[in-house]
């Protein structure tokens, strides 16, 4: 008789857990520049920018990310005794809403159900210094996959201060943010997941006050860079750049020893203001342009997920020796037997898997029929991946 089902016991079946990293490396041309803009893509509500690999109307174009920024309604000005956060600011409750949204998903709540600020170290409970001020990279799931690899981050930008560094923010200054420790230091009091520390540490001229100086948050499953806007400011403002590094002065427009950034659709046709005015005058798709233009390069690997389940299908030397195939048979007579008394034999060339109740669930295909007789066992690997 032919064995029409075989039933799978639990020493047949494995699970295993695979990740598979591809390593994402975006370089600055293609964020500003190659495409003449054609690839980025800004909206009528002003309340973030999106870049994509090639021209956003393209039937091609794959997103790459979404920068946004915000503040808190704690975060100091640049004036001192002041905040940053305003009536009379461009888009004020939009910017504060953004940063509340992002803490809301990233940080939670803490136990008087007010929402948590970004903390520079991710000590939550310790207080510490927190981030009120900053730039959100939000990158694509496309890329990102499951998450980010930890210790695999790197984003580039470029600071290079006064209207040298308006016209090329590259030429002499550049500082790399990283989260090199994050492999095997990082927090997991997020609702959101993983997250990793950002550092800063000079890679073009002495830009910054101190090497491998904290200065925003990865979120690894959301895919979210969390970078403080004090990296385009200097020490004596509050920021992270050296006073002695022509970052020095007071900050208002048209400072020549600031980082000078360039908005888009800034008012009143602000052409030069600095990273906290630009906070304050500018839209937030402002803002994102002026961050996005100074970015040299990102890189990381991200990480796929990858769930097996394998069935040893067995094949003992009394089974599948006949076929129910109709074309197996003619007139009574086994087609593949040269003489009756010849042994029964059959060609596997599919296996199914079945629920219990016989619903066919998975197919696998061979890629050559395999001849079957009493005189010989098999076993066959199949491997489903979800």
């Amino acid at each position: 008789m032919a064995t029409t089902y075989k039933t799978l016991t639990n020493n047949d079946v494995v699970s295993t857990r695979t990740l598979l990293h591809e390593a994402i490396p975006i370089t600055g041309t293609i964020v500003s520049g190659t495409y003449d803009e054609n690839n980025i893509k800004n909206y009528a509500h002003a309340m973030f920018q999106s870049t994509y690999d090639y021209p956003y109307l393209s039937s091609s174009a794959n997103h790459i990310f979404d920068i946004t920024c915000g503040y808190s309604t704690q975060a100091p000005g640049y004036t001192s005794g002041t905040t940053l956060s305003a009536s009379t600011n461009t888009q004020n409750g939009k910017k504060v809403n953004v940063y509340n949204q992002m803490a809301q998903v990233l940080m939670g709540y803490d136990h008087s159900g007010s929402i948590q600020r970004f903390d520079e170290d991710g000590d939550i409970l310790a207080g510490g210094t927190k981030i009120d001020a900053c730039y959100f990279v939000n990158l694509s799931r496309l890329l990102v996959k499951d998450e980010i690899k930890k210790g695999t981050f790197e984003l580039e930008l470029g600071v290079t201060p006064g209207d040298a560094g308006h016209t090329d923010p590259f030429t002499s200054k550049r500082i790399r943010i990283h989260d090199a420790s994050a492999s095997n230091d990082f927090r997991v009091n997020s609702p959101a997941g993983e997250y990793g520390i950002l550092e800063a540490v000079n890679s073009q001229g002495s830009a910054l006050k101190a090497e491998n100086v904290k200065c925003g948050l990865l979120y690894y499953q959301a895919g979210i860079a969390v970078i403080s806007a004090s990296v385009f400011n200097s020490d004596d403002d509050g920021g992270l750049l050296s006073d002695s590094g022509n970052y020095s002065g007071t900050y208002h427009f048209n400072n020549t020893s600031t980082v000078i950034m360039d908005p888009h659709g800034a008012a009143d046709g602000q052409g030069k203001m600095s990273s906290w005015q630009q906070l304050t005058a500018s839209q937030i798709s402002g803002a994102a342009d002026s961050f996005r233009r100074r970015i040299y390069n990102l890189q990381f690997n991200n990480t796929t997920e990858l769930n097996s389940t394998i069935y040893f299908c067995r094949v003992n030397h009394n089974d599948f020796n006949y076929s129910a195939n109709p074309t197996y048979m003619s007139s009574s007579a086994i087609r593949v037997k040269n003489t009756r008394s010849d042994a029964p034999v059959s060609f596997i060339t599919t296996v199914g898997l079945y629920s219990a109740d016989n619903e066919l669930l998975a197919v696998a295909k061979l890629s050559e029929p395999l001849k079957k007789d009493p005189t010989t066992e098999l076993t066959l690997r199949v491997r489903l991946d979800y």
